[in-house]
C-alpha cells in the first residue's frame, strides 16, 4: 500500500479523472470518525478504538488501517503518530489486564505528503512489539498514515493557502478511495478514516469535511460534545450527516457531569447507540493511561456496537437480490428475463453514479448511471447536495399545502423561472392537461364552443384526434397512450383500450454512419438520400427554401386534407411531437426541417402546437429547450424530469396567452379541471428553482458556452464517429447529453422487444462499470448537464472497446 500511495499524489493530480474506479470491499469494515466540533477527542476515541480491536479476542482483526487524510499543526500534532504511539500502548496492558494468546504487532507510522513549510521532514517510524501471553502467538499489523499534512495549526483551506500546498477534492477523494480498496493478504482488516476539525469543517479546498468524503459514504462514528452546549452541536453534526446520506454507526462523547448523553439517546429515539466516556483530564502533563484504562469498557462498547452494525449493513445488502425478485414487480421489465444475479443492488448514488453492492465480490462499486435513471437526472454531486439541503428546508416549512386560489413562494419562483427560461417565447400528467388545453382552444377557434356563452354546438358528432408522428411516446395514462401511435406499448397486451385516436405520420430522421449525418426518408416520402457535413448543417434555417422543404410541406399538406375529406365529424385538433428526439421510440432523430415546417403548416390551419419536452428539456439536447434547436414554437409544452434535478417528480405544462383565454369566463365549468392533490408541492418547486438556475450559471456548470447559451460539445466527436463506422452498428445519434447506437440486428433481434444486447449490457454493468439498460437493441449514454467531458469520454470509450469485440 505504502508504495501505491507514495505515488498517488502525481497520478492523481494528473489524471485522477480517467482513474478506474476503485472496488471497495465490504469483507473490511471500515468507519470515519467525524466530530460534533473541534476539540471533542477525535483523535483519543480513533486510538481507543484502535487499541480495542487490536486486542479483541480471536477471530479479531489481524490488521487495523489508520488513515488521517488532512493534519495541520504538523509536525507538533500529528493525530497518526499519537494513535501509532498510544495504541501498542494500551494493547500491552489490555492484553496485561485479559490475558491471552501471545501477539505480535508490527506498527507503522508514515506521513505521504508534508508541506514545504514542514521542516524537518519527518521519518517514517516502524516498531515490532511482543506481548506475552501463555498460548500461541498472534501476528497483529497497525498501519497509520497521514496524507497531507501542513504546518500552521489552522484550518486546512487557510494552511493549504499560506503553505502554498493546494489540494484538490478529487486528490482527496482518489487516494481515500485507494485506502479502502487495499485489502490485507491474511485475516480480517478494519479501516479507520479520521476527519479533521467538525462535520462541517473546510477541507483544503474549501469543501465542507462531510461533502469531501460523500463519495465513499463511510458509516460515521459521531465524536458528540458532553460540554455545556454540545447537545445542540452534536444534533446538528448529527442532522447534518443525515441530509447528506451518510449512516451514523454509533455516537461517543465525554461525561462533563451534564448528562448530554442521556438526552441524546432519548432525542434519538434510541435509533443510533450512544457510548460515554470518562471526563479526559485536563493537565497536559497527564499521559492519559489511566484514562484509557478507565475508557476501555466504553470502547469495547463501541468496537462491539459498529462490528454489529457493519454486519447488519452486509447483511442486508446481501439479501435484497434475492427479496427483490419476490417483493417487487418492476416496469417496463420482463421478470423471467431477470436472473437473481443480475439485480442491481443500490446502497447510495453520488452525482452521476450509483453505488453498486456486488453480492458475489462482496464489494462497493461506482457504477455510472448510463441511462440517467430514466431521463431524470441532471445533479453533479454539489447539485445533489444542494438539492438535498433546499428541499428539506421546504420539507420543513410548507410539508404540503394545496394549490388552488393559494400561492406559496416556490410555486412562484418555480412558475417565473418556467416562463422566464424555456417559456420565454411561448408563455405524465403534464400531457394529459396539455391535450385538454389544446382541444378547448381548438374548439373556440373553430367554432365547436361559442365563446360568448361556452355553449357547446353538436356535441354527439364532435370527435378530436391528434396528429402526431410514428415512433412517439408521450406517456403511460390512457389519454396520453391515446395521443400515440401504435407500438409495443400500446398494444392489446398493454392497453387494451387503446385506439390510436390521431393521425400518425412517418417522419424523416437523421443519424451519423460512416462517420457523416445522413437523412432517411420513410417511404411515403419521396425525394433522394441525403447526407450532410455534420448536424449543425442539418440545424441550418437555410434549408427551409430546399427541395427537401418542398417535399415535406406537400408531404403534410396532403395528409392532413386527405384525413379531412374521410372523416367528417373527426377534427385534427392538436398536433403533438416529441421536439428534435424520439426517446422511448428508438432514440431517433427527427429532421428538425420536417417538425419545423408540420409546425408551421399546424399554426396555418389554427392546430395547437404540443411540444411534449418531458425528455428532451432543461438542457437534455445541449440546449434549455428543444424548441431552438427548432427555430419554432409551441403554443403549450410540457416539462418534468430534469427539471427538478430529478430528485423528486414535478412536471410542468406551459401556455401561451390565447390558449388561457379559451379557459376564462363567468362560469367554473369552463375551468380548466384537471390536477391533483400535490399539484404545485414545495418539495418539487424548490428543487426545481434550485437546478433551472444550476444548469445554466457558469459558476456552477462548467459545460455552459456562455457565447451561445448552449452545452459545450460533452462526447468526443472522433470517437462517435469511430463507433457510427463499426460494421456493427447501423446508426449513432450524438446531441447534448445523449449518445444513442443502433446494433445492426434483423427480424426478432431488432425493435424493442430485442434482447440482441443483453450480453454487452451484462458486461457493460459488470465489467465496466456503466449501469445501461437498452431500447431493444439500441443502447445509449446519457449524461448530466453538469457532467465533465472526460468522464463522457471514459463511458463512450468503455463502449466502443466492447462493441469493437461484439461478434
Amino acid at each position: 500500500m505504502l508504495r501505491l500511495l507514495r505515488h498517488a499524489r502525481r497520478h492523481s493530480t494528473s489524471s485522477s479523472s480517467s482513474a478506474a474506479a476503485a472496488a471497495v470491499p465490504l469483507t473490511s469494515p471500515a468507519f470515519a470518525v467525524f466530530g460534533a466540533n473541534t476539540g471533542v477527542g477525535k483523535t483519543l476515541v480513533s486510538a481507543g478504538l484502535v487499541a480495542s480491536l487490536l486486542a479483541s479476542p480471536s477471530p479479531s482483526p489481524s490488521t487495523v488501517a489508520y488513515l488521517k487524510p488532512l493534519q495541520t499543526g504538523f509536525p507538533d500534532d500529528s493525530d497518526a503518530r499519537f494513535v501509532f504511539d498510544r495504541a501498542p500502548a494500551l494493547l500491552r496492558r489490555l492484553r496485561l489486564a485479559g490475558g491471552g494468546a501471545s501477539t505480535r504487532l508490527v506498527a507503522s507510522n508514515h506521513t505521504l505528503f508534508p508541506s514545504p513549510a514542514v521542516d524537518p521532514l519527518p521519518e517514517r517510524q516502524d516498531t515490532v512489539v511482543n506481548y506475552g501471553g501463555e498460548e500461541g502467538v498472534e501476528e497483529k499489523a497497525l498501519v497509520c498514515r497521514t496524507v497531507y499534512a501542513w504546518r500552521e495549526p489552522v484550518s486546512p483551506h487557510l494552511a493549504a493557502e499560506r503553505e502554498g500546498m493546494p489540494v484538490e477534492d478529487e486528490e482527496v477523494r482518489w487516494l481515500v478511495d485507494r485506502w479502502l480498496a487495499e485489502e490485507d493478504g491474511g485475516g480480517e482488516v478494519w479501516k479507520v478514516l479520521e476527519t479533521a476539525g467538525g462535520v462541517a469543517s473546510p477541507g483544503p479546498s474549501g469543501t465542507l469535511q462531510c461533502d469531501l468524503y460523500r463519495s465513499s459514504r463511510l458509516p460515521a462514528v459521531l465524536v458528540g460534545d458532553g460540554r455545556l452546549g454540545g447537545i445542540s452541536s452534536t444534533l446538528s453534526a448529527y442532522e447534518t450527516l443525515l441530509l447528506r446520506g451518510y449512516d451514523v454507526g454509533s455516537v461517543i462523547l465525554e461525561d462533563r457531569g451534564l448528562s448530554n448523553d442521556r438526552f441524546l439517546l432519548s432525542y434519538l429515539r434510541k435509533r443510533v447507540p450512544v457510548h460515554v466516556l470518562p471526563p479526559i483530564p485536563e493537565d497536559p502533563k497527564d499521559d492519559l493511561t489511566d484514562w484509557f484504562s478507565e475508557s476501555s469498557s466504553a470502547f469495547s462498547s463501541l468496537k462491539d456496537s459498529l462490528q454489529s452494525f457493519h454486519s447488519r449493513r452486509v447483511q442486508r445488502l446481501n439479501s435484497m437480490q434475492r427479496k427483490s425478485k419476490y417483493l417487487l414487480w418492476w416496469p417496463f421489465t420482463q421478470h423471467d428475463l431477470v436472473p437473481v444475479d443480475s439485480v442491481t443492488v443500490i446502497d447510495s448514488r453520488f452525482g452521476e453514479n450509483f453505488s453498486a453492492y456486488k453480492v458475489k465480490d462482496k464489494t462497493i462499486v461506482p457504477q455510472f448511471d448510463a441511462c440517467a435513471s430514466w431521463w431524470t437526472q441532471g445533479p453533479d454531486s454539489n447539485l445533489q447536495i444542494e438539492l438535498a439541503r433546499d428541499m428539506g428546508y421546504a420539507a420543513a416549512r410548507y410539508g404540503h399545502v394545496m394549490f388552488p386560489e393559494n400561492v406559496h413562494e416556490p410555486a412562484l419562483r418555480c412558475a417565473e423561472l418556467l416562463l422566464g427560461g424555456v417559456g420565454k417565447d411561448n408563455g405524465s400528467t403534464a400531457i394529459e392537461i396539455a391535450l385538454k388545453m389544446a382541444f378547448r382552444k381548438y374548439a373556440c377557434d373553430h367554432g365547436i364552443i361559442v365563446d360568448s356563452e361556452k355553449d357547446i354546438r353538436s356535441e354527439g358528432s364532435v370527435h378530436f384526434k391528434v396528429l402526431a408522428l410514428n415512433g412517439s411516446y408521450h406517456g403511460d395514462t390512457l389519454g396520453a397512450m391515446e395521443a400515440q401511435a401504435p407500438s409495443a406499448y400500446t398494444s392489446f397486451l398493454q392497453q387494451p383500450w387503446y385506439s390510436g385516436r390521431g393521425l400518425f405520420l412517418d417522419p424523416p430522421t437523421v443519424y451519423i454512419k460512416n462517420k457523416s449525418a445522413n437523412l432517411s426518408l420513410p417511404p411515403s416520402i419521396m425525394h433522394d438520400q441525403l447526407s450532410f457535413s455534420s448536424l449543425t448543417e442539418v440545424f441550418c434555417k437555410t434549408r427551409d427554401t430546399s427541395s427537401a422543404a418542398n417535399v415535406y410541406v406537400s408531404y403534410i399538406s396532403q395528409q392532413l386534407s386527405q384525413y379531412a375529406m374521410s372523416n367528417n365529424s373527426e377534427h385534427i385538433a392538436a398536433l403533438i411531437i416529441e421536439p428534435v428526439i424520439q426517446g422511448a421510440g428508438g432514440m431517433h432523430l427527427i429532421d428538425p426541417l420536417f417538425q419545423r415546417l408540420l409546425v408551421k403548416e399546424c399554426k396555418n390551419r389554427k392546430i395547437p402546437v404540443i411540444f411534449d419536452e418531458v425528455f428532451t428539456g432543461f438542457w437534455r439536447l445541449g440546449v434549455e429547450s428543444a424548441s431552438e434547436l427548432l427555430g419554432c414554437f409551441p403554443d403549450i409544452s410540457c416539462y418534468a424530469k430534469l427539471m427538478t434535478g430529478g430528485i423528486v417528480p414535478l412536471a410542468a405544462t406551459l401556455a401561451t396567452e390565447p390558449i388561457f383565454e379559451a379557459f376564462r369566463s363567468d362560469s367554473k365549468l369552463t375551468a380548466l379541471l384537471h390536477g391533483h392533490s400535490y399539484t404545485a408541492h414545495p418539495m418539487g418547486c424548490t428543487a426545481a428553482v434550485k437546478a433551472i438556475q444550476w444548469y445554466k450559471d457558469p459558476s456552477t456548470n462548467s459545460n455552459i458556452d456562455l457565447d451561445r447559451m448552449k452545452l459545450k460539445e460533452l462526447w468526443d466527436s472522433a470517437l462517435v464517429n469511430h463507433l457510427s463506422s463499426l460494421p456493427n452498428v447501423k446508426r449513432v445519434v450524438s446531441l447534448g447529453t445523449l449518445c444513442a447506437i443502433e446494433l445492426k440486428a434483423e427480424g426478432s433481434d431488432a425493435g424493442y422487444a430485442s434482447l440482441y444486447a443483453s450480453s454487452l449490457i451484462r458486461q457493460l454493468r459488470e465489467e465496466d462499470n456503466i449501469y445501461a439498460r437498452p431500447l431493444g437493441n439500441v443502447i445509449y449514454l446519457m449524461c448530466g448537464p453538469c457532467t465533465t467531458q472526460d468522464s463522457c469520454t471514459r463511458q463512450l470509450a468503455k463502449v466502443h472497446r466492447r462493441l469493437q469485440k461484439l461478434n
